[in-house]
């Protein structure tokens, strides 16, 4: 005998999880039951203990699997509902292992009455006709006389009082149980399937024919069997069990001049043995397979494996799928919920006209070929083109490849706000890295930012991003993500100790430091000497560019933007630029609020700086020069400070993320204000200016006007690589070093405790 636990509540889904909410004035109940108890008696307990009544209330027993069943299946595998005695000793075994609270939910019927009458022209009800006057084929292929299910012809499913398919009252009233949970006839009583259940009631409305016919194909896979098609008309549909003589049978019917069918006759119960009638199974094709788990089994993100789906129909309907079968599956799922590739490019041209509408001042450009195969997409929001005004002139751009059918690049741009976040600026869809792609997205970029001798670009050293910069953006300040510069010359030199030097070179902020280390790098190495030289130290480094790159030394923020829509760089084009909208969307409305809440006049990241900063800066001697000049004293070398001009020999006054240490303890000993130096963008009211404007989702209020709607956008030409997909880049053995945190052991003699060499080497 097992105790159970038992709760009331109801499920909730929130943030792709399922929580039940416990009904606290019902409180929970402990009962016990075993494997002789049957489903209608374990239902009888539950109603006695809650004193409900089966005639006015609907019940439904679940639970949810144990946490190590949930870790590998989806996050949003719905709850297990108890349906029938084969079911409850499942959960009575369940818990033997993990104790699992079974949960009760309670629901009011609707009240029972007659059929809803059709109304008259005038508004009046009259009463409903003869069946054989709605209804002329009141006999099936069997020639049995069905017109007592013909009066049901009321089209919200609503069914006479002898015929309750769709209520406990019926069920119970018609059903005889025997003690396991069987009726007479050795079939399960279908009480309680849960919710999602595929199963057919007398009334149930379909939209068209194509609807009906998928719900019989979907419940055929589900309960294992299959139908021939007796009658199919537009105006009528007969189906019935394949195995002869079986009573199972179902005929839906239109109204009127609807296209939609109702369910009029419907036989649920098999006459039939499982064995004879699971014994064929045409309608499991991979299509119904994908209706079935994404309607009643799990999600179809990203992260979701063909294993999974075909784990989740194994546990829900006993189904074996294969691993093929199942990626079939799961890639139609993910196109009932995403739409087909083909259909997003179809539909890029109405989004982008309702996403313009949603948000004024938005700049899209969609280009196509001569014959209207996508080629170029630039899409720069409103919002972010408002708030890049308040950010340091840098823009960082990067790309990179896209997994869906038709691949091809998207393109980023991307800065910083005051507050360290990252601050996208625009995104284009482009098929590949080239000189002609770049020329056109920067070509787009300069219509949102315009080419200014202040402004600094940084981006690795791809060729075509170079010569791009150079026609579009010739004012502006050429930067190259220093990470990327340094893997180039570790592949190239390889030594560790000259990798240090050209780190530390990158980053220096005086040129007399800058010099020390270049000649040392000459030194050790000559050749790679020369290949610095030739890539252009004002690219590289910190003391040779030629503008403000402050503290923008690699592209990381851009590589975290590719990380984030990882998962939507799978999808139809229309699902990606949508998720990269509901991104900014939620993004602005956070960082928005958090805004609000700085009572600091700079941003929460600057005071957290520039707490570690001030106790050193107290330490350090500063003496007035002049009105604008302050000199500071650090470890025996001389700073000297111009308030005036915001400048450091050190060049990290305004050059860095905040005021460096020489400025702060210049402006301690003249009594300036800190904030004054710190940098206009680093203030909280830059911050709250720059997530002023809100990202709206797109407009579907009205359709688009007809000059939108018929502009077509085919799919680029689609070139199959050789071999299989690949949607991860595959790493060098540099790279894969390099990504762990923990750095290679340096291995020393045991003699003499020096690196380099061990002890049958050594000279000691």
């Amino acid at each position: 005998m097992e105790q159970l636990i038992l709760v009331c509540g109801k499920w909730s889904f929130y943030r792709n999880s399922w929580f039940f909410l416990v009904d606290k004035s019902k409180g929970g109940r402990v009962v016990g039951a075993g494997r002789k108890t049957s489903f209608m008696q374990l239902m009888r307990m539950v109603c006695e203990e809650f004193g409900l009544d089966l005639n006015k209330e609907e019940v439904q027993l679940s639970y949810l699997l144990p946490k190590k069943v949930l870790d590998s299946l989806p996050a949003d595998t719905p709850p297990v509902f108890i349906c029938n005695s084969t079911q409850f000793l499942a959960y009575l075994q369940q818990i033997k292992t993990e104790t699992t609270r079974l949960c009760v939910e309670i629901q009011t019927k609707s009240t029972e009455g007659k059929p809803m009458e059709e109304d008259s022209s005038d508004g009046s009800q009259q009463s409903s006709p003869g069946a054989e006057e709605i209804w002329p084929e009141n006999r099936n292929d069997d020639g049995e006389d069905t017109s007592r299910f013909d009066y049901c012809d009321d089209p919200d499913g609503a069914s006479s009082d002898d015929e309750e398919y769709g209520t406990t009252k019926g069920r119970f009233a018609k059903e005889e149980d025997d003690g396991d949970g069987m009726n007479g006839s050795g079939n399960q009583i279908p009480e309680f399937r849960g919710c999602g259940s595929v199963d057919l009631v007398v009334g149930e409305r379909f939209n068209t024919k194509t609807e009906l016919e998928l719900r019989l194909k979907m419940l055929t896979v589900a309960l294992k069997f299959d139908y021939n098609v007796g009658n199919s008309t537009p105006t009528l549909l007969t189906a019935k069990c394949w195995v002869e003589g079986c009573s199972w049978r179902v005929r839906a019917t239109t109204v009127g001049q609807s296209p939609a069918f109702y369910i009029k006759t419907y036989v649920q119960h098999h006459s039939c043995s499982i064995t004879e009638r699971s014994a064929r199974a045409r309608q499991a094709t991979y299509k119904i397979l994908g209706c079935l788990y994404k309607d009643f089994v799990g999600g179809v993100g990203q992260r979701v494996l063909p294993s999974h789906v075909a784990d989740g129909l194994n546990r829900r309907y006993g189904l074996r799928v294969d691993y093929w079968k199942a990626h079939r599956s799961l890639r139609f799922a993910r196109q009932l919920v995403s739409g087909s590739f083909e259909s997003g490019y179809q539909d890029l041209p109405t989004y982008l006209y309702m996403i313009r509408r949603a948000n004024p001042g938005t700049l899209t450009k969609l280009e196509v070929d001569d014959a209207d195969r996508f080629k170029y997409l630039f899409i720069a929001f409103s919002a972010s083109i408002h708030g890049f005004r308040f950010m340091r002139k840098v823009v960082v751009v990067d790309g990179t490849f896209l997994q869906g059918k038709y691949r091809g690049t998207l393109l980023i741009a991307t800065t910083q706000d005051g507050n360290f976040n990252i601050f996208p600026i625009a995104f284009g869809i482009v098929d590949t890295e080239n000189d002609e792609s770049w020329e056109w997205f920067f070509t787009q970029l300069h219509r949102v930012i315009p080419d200014d001798e202040e402004l600094a670009v940084i981006s690795d050293r791809h060729g075509s991003i170079s010569r791009a910069i150079a026609i579009v953006y010739p004012l502006a300040s050429r930067g190259v993500c220093t990470y990327h510069f340094r893997k180039n010359v570790m592949l190239k030199f390889r030594g560790k100790e000259s990798y240090k030097l050209v780190k530390k070179a990158a980053a220096a902020y005086r040129l007399v430091d800058f010099n020390l280390i270049f000649a040392q790098i000459q030194a050790l190495d000559p050749e790679l000497h020369n290949y610095l030289v030739n890539a252009d130290v004002r690219w590289w480094t910190r003391v040779h560019f030629p503008g403000n790159r402050y503290n923008f030394t690699t592209s990381n923020i851009a590589e975290c933007m590719n990380k984030v829509l990882s998962d939507a760089r799978g999808y139809p084009i229309v699902e990606l630029v949508d998720e990269a909208r509901s991104m900014l969307t939620r993004w602005f409305a956070a960082r928005r609020r958090k805004a609000s809440l700085m009572k600091t006049f700079l941003t929460t990241g600057v005071e957290k700086l520039l707490e570690s900063r001030v106790d050193n800066s107290k330490l350090w001697t500063a003496q007035e020069i002049d009105d604008d000049q302050i000199q500071v004293t650090c470890g025996g070398i001389l700073h000297v400070v111009n308030i005036t001009a915001r400048m450091c020999t050190c060049r990290r006054f305004d050059l860095d993320k905040i005021p460096c240490v020489h400025a702060l303890a210049a402006a301690l000993s003249a009594n300036i204000p800190r904030v004054t130096l710190a940098h206009p963008y680093h203030r909280a009211e830059s911050v709250s200016n720059a997530y002023a404007k809100v990202v709206m989702p797109r407009d579907i209020s009205q359709p688009a006007p007809q000059v939108v709607s018929d502009k077509v956008c085919k799919p680029p030409k689609l070139r199959q690589p050789p071999g299989r997909p690949k949607n991860s880049r595959i790493k060098g053995v540099l790279e894969v070093v390099m990504d762990r945190k923990r750095p290679r052991k340096e291995h020393s003699c045991s003699k003499c405790h020096q690196s380099g060499h061990n002890r049958t080497t050594c000279e000691a």
